[in-house]
């Protein structure tokens, strides 16, 4: 008898409200997998896109689909080596809108997929920060290459990759500048933002001259790249979904037109940024961004208060 699990799943594209548990097989690890029992997950801008069919070109239309693209849990069942049953680890699904399926009682994964997860967080702290923390660390080393005494501006900051990014700028010796709604100031400065303004209501062409932008907003790309100093370096990681030609259009036009490119990349890290991430964070430098914990059964109402904004951090859905 194929023994079954719960999942979040949906059968048309559409708000939330489509999101409900149902039951699908456990999958079976083929040679060179890892099954993992998922402990907690979190909900990710990517994930909502493909729910609500902005991307339906990606996902397709055969049902029902899955979301969830970082887990952290147990191994249950490996085929691979260099893991034991019962180890903790975290990871993220293959970056393929199609491969989400994370807020599960179980999923399957490639060792690459897959690191140690800090010995120092529970896995719902854990998982707030590996895919904000992945992506900030990609942008800002890897992309802008960051350096100590620059001055850096986080569009977005309060949310699961913004304040991860925050920290991150710190950390490699940067004056940070963080925009926000209002009521998360306080929560951006606790992150080491040396300035937290209100992105409500100051102009962006106040906010002076930057060598390093970070976009987690994905708009008004015209007007931060004029706040780049000489030799400044712009990295967004969100495009806008109501614009996405002109958005990515104009991201590409800027890699030929005059000086200030602006970069642009979804992540696909795999086992060594996680087991660096995992140094961060047990060294830390990292500290977690949970904004809410919920169960696995209110799904939909994470998604809902993801997309209401203002987030703090990460949300978080516990499987176990």
């Amino acid at each position: 008898m194929t023994k079954m699990m719960s999942a979040a799943l949906f059968d048309s594209y559409g708000p939330p409200d489509v999101l409900y548990v149902g039951k699908v097989p456990v999958p079976t690890p083929r040679p060179g997998e890892v099954l993992v029992r998922v402990h907690a997950a979190s909900v990710n801008g990517g994930e909502a896109h493909a729910r609500s069919g902005r991307v339906r070109l990606l996902t397709g239309n055969r049902f029902p689909q899955r979301v969830g693209l970082d887990f952290a849990g147990e191994v249950a069942v490996t085929t691979a080596g260099g893991l034991r049953e019962g180890d903790m680890v975290w990871g993220t699904m293959p970056r393929n809108p199609r491969a989400f399926g994370s807020v599960a009682e179980y999923v399957t994964v490639r060792p690459r997929q897959i690191a140690l997860a800090p010995s120092n967080l529970t896995p719902v702290e854990a998982v707030s920060l590996l895919a904000g923390g992945t992506t900030a660390l990609t942008a800002l080393r890897d992309k802008a290459r960051l350096k100590a005494g620059e001055r850096l501006l986080v569009r977005g900051a309060s949310g699961g990759v913004g304040s991860v990014a925050v920290q991150y700028g710190k950390a490699f010796g940067a004056r940070v500048t963080g925009l926000a709604r209002p009521r998360n100031l306080d929560f951006v400065r606790e992150m080491g933002a040396d300035e937290a303004l209100d992105h409500t209501t100051i102009p962006l062409a106040a906010l002076g001259a930057f060598d390093v932008i970070l976009d987690a907003a994905g708009t008004r790309h015209r007007e931060l790249r004029g706040l780049l100093a000489p030799g400044g370096r712009m990295v967004a990681i969100a495009f806008d979904t109501a614009h996405i030609a002109r958005s990515l259009g104009y991201i590409a036009a800027s890699a030929v037109h005059g000086t200030g490119r602006v970069r642009f990349f979804s992540g696909n890290p795999f086992h060594d940024m996680y087991a660096e991430l995992t140094q961060y964070v047990e060294s830390g430098t990292l500290r977690p961004v949970v904004d809410t914990v919920h169960p696995l059964s209110a799904v939909a109402e994470a998604h809902r208060a993801l997309e209401a904004g203002g987030v703090r951090g990460k949300h978080v859905i516990q499987i176990v």
